[in-house]
């Protein structure tokens, strides 16, 4: 069952770290000290690979999704997201 933003918000820590799944690899983890950050879980090349979108409620559930979207039609072309991310952060390292 998806996730909604009224069972985000309603989330607490617990004593060990969990992961509440949405769709399509998307999920919420949520540590023990009671952050909340958006993953992705995906395979690229037959290996296992993890995307973070950013903390919740910085990155809401919808941004996530979208995010997510982004991620897998970057997949579909046959390219992977990490490496577009870190391109994005070293072009804005580099202005």
């Amino acid at each position: 069952m998806a996730l909604t933003e009224t069972r985000v918000r309603s989330i607490k820590a617990d004593t060990i770290q969990r992961r509440y799944a949405d769709a399509y690899g998307l999920y919420l983890e949520v540590t023990p000290n009671g952050s909340k950050h958006w993953r992705m879980a995906y395979r690229f090349e037959g290996k296992q690979k993890t995307l973070s979108f950013g903390p919740y409620p910085e990155v809401s559930l919808s941004r996530a999704r979208e995010r997510r979207l982004e991620a897998r039609t970057l997949l579909a072309e046959g390219l992977d997201p990490s490496v577009k991310e870190r391109t994005k952060k070293e072009e804005r390292r580099a202005e």
